[in-house]
């Protein structure tokens, strides 16, 4: 799956069946499920990629204190383009380490 057709899963029901929580995640944030994208970050919270789409999930909700938090935790600088292109970088990420 490239991202195009992650994007594209965004027009059905449910995702793509056998993505990894944080492509999971991202899919119900773009769907504009932010609890849900929240909630799968949060099992998963001691991770590095966990604490990157963390990170960038606060800043889609407007609190950069927290986001600058979790890109701390992440290993990562705070991200200064757009959240599009943030989402868009993040997901092609985890599609690049999916099997």
């Amino acid at each position: 799956m490239d991202l195009q057709e992650f994007t594209l899963s965004t027009n059905q029901a449910v995702p793509p069946a056998g993505q990894p929580p944080m492509l999971q995640a991202l899919w119900h944030l773009r769907k504009g499920d932010w609890n849900t994208a929240h909630a799968i970050v949060q099992e998963h919270k001691g991770e590095q990629s966990s604490a990157w789409v963390h990170a960038h999930l606060h800043r889609v909700e407007g609190d950069l204190s927290n986001a600058g938090y979790w890109y701390g935790r992440a290993g990562k600088k705070a991200v200064k383009t757009g959240l599009e292109e943030e989402w868009k970088s993040l997901v092609a990420h985890f599609l690049a380490e999916s099997p």
